[in-house]
């Protein structure tokens, strides 16, 4: 058990890590870094608490919380972020300044539609609105990154 543990502690420092590096890397934070960061965090929480209060997760067969779905949502996340300093560098490399907003706009949109869905599922109403938008932005994502694409 403590050598699981230390394997669980190595992984999340070396999480810490990378995660700190390319924050470096951005130079700070600007508001479509900060509303992805945000509705991540978001999303992560309301997904445990759908699984801890109302156990209706649709990560695991019991819809409880499992450590194993949790990890997987963390490892996911990390990945976006990844992504989205890939998409920093081919910016600089392309000198061009839309491909990370391309990728932003669209996690942004995945990340609200799966908050969204947690909310659903613990019985909080929202306006129809705010599901369009999100919808919108994953969209727009999807344009801004089709412009980066080779045709």
């Amino acid at each position: 058990m403590n050598n699981a543990i230390a394997i669980k502690n190595t992984i999340l420092a070396g999480g810490a890590f990378i995660i700190s590096a390319l924050c470096q890397g951005w130079h700070g934070l600007g508001a479509l870094m900060q509303l992805l960061v945000v509705l991540m965090a978001a999303d992560y929480v309301t997904g445990v608490l759908v699984a801890t209060v109302w156990h209706k997760s649709n990560k695991s067969e019991s819809g409880t919380l499992d450590s194993k779905a949790g990890f997987k949502g963390l490892v996911k996340k990390g990945v976006i972020i990844v992504l989205v300093y890939v998409g920093i560098l081919l910016d600089r490399a392309l000198g061009v300044d839309y491909v990370k907003n391309a990728f932003v706009l669209f996690f942004c949109g995945n990340e609200g539609l799966s908050l969204l869905e947690n909310i659903g599922l613990m019985g909080v109403k929202y306006p129809a609105q705010l599901q369009t938008m999100l919808e919108a932005l994953r969209t727009e994502g999807d344009k801004n990154d089709r412009k980066t694409t080779p045709q």
